[in-house]
C-alpha cells in the first residue's frame, strides 16, 4: 500500500495516494505547518519526457521527398543507384523514367516530376544514397 496524503490545489483539499512511478520510489515533503496561503504540499514528479525522434540527414533537410527545389531530383528513400536511364543534355517529359533506385530489394522507377532538360547525374551506378540526397538537377531548356 502506497502513502496517503492530504494535497491543497488553489486552496482545494485533495486525498491522494502515492504508490511509485515508473518503479521507482517517489519521494514527498509536507510543510511543517499550515500555511497562510495556498502552496503546493507535495513535490510534482512526472514520466519521462518521450525521446525524440532521430533528425534526418542534413542533406534532407526541409527538403520534400523525391523533389526538393524546382530543378532538383532528390532520393524519395535510402538505396542503392541500379541504373542511370538518362544523361545530361537528355530533354525529359514529366514522368519519364531518370533512374532506377533499389530499395528493400524493391526496384523503383525514379522519374522526372516536370518537363525539362538533364543538367548534371550527380549520383552513379551502384551508389548508395540516403534519403533527399540530391539525384538530378534540371537546366534550362
Amino acid at each position: 500500500m502506497g502513502k496517503q496524503l492530504r494535497v491543497i490545489v488553489n486552496g482545494k483539499p485533495y486525498d491522494v495516494e502515492i504508490e511509485s512511478v515508473s518503479g521507482a520510489p517517489v519521494s514527498v515533503s509536507t510543510p511543517a505547518a499550515a500555511p497562510a496561503a495556498p502552496k503546493p504540499a507535495a513535490t510534482v514528479v512526472s514520466a519521462p519526457a518521450a525521446p525524440k525522434p532521430a533528425a534526418k540527414p542534413a542533406a534532407a533537410a526541409n527538403v520534400k521527398p523525391g523533389g526538393g527545389a524546382a530543378n532538383e531530383v532528390r532520393a524519395p528513400m535510402p538505396g542503392t543507384i541500379l541504373d542511370i536511364v538518362v544523361k545530361p543534355g537528355d530533354k525529359v517529359a514529366k514522368g519519364d523514367q531518370l533512374l532506377a533506385l533499389d530499395a528493400m530489394k524493391m526496384k523503383n522507377a525514379i522519374k522526372a516530376p516536370k518537363d525539362g532538360v538533364v543538367a548534371t547525374i550527380d549520383v552513379h551506378d551502384g551508389q548508395k544514397v540516403a534519403y533527399g540526397e540530391l539525384l538530378v538537377t534540371f537546366g534550362a531548356e
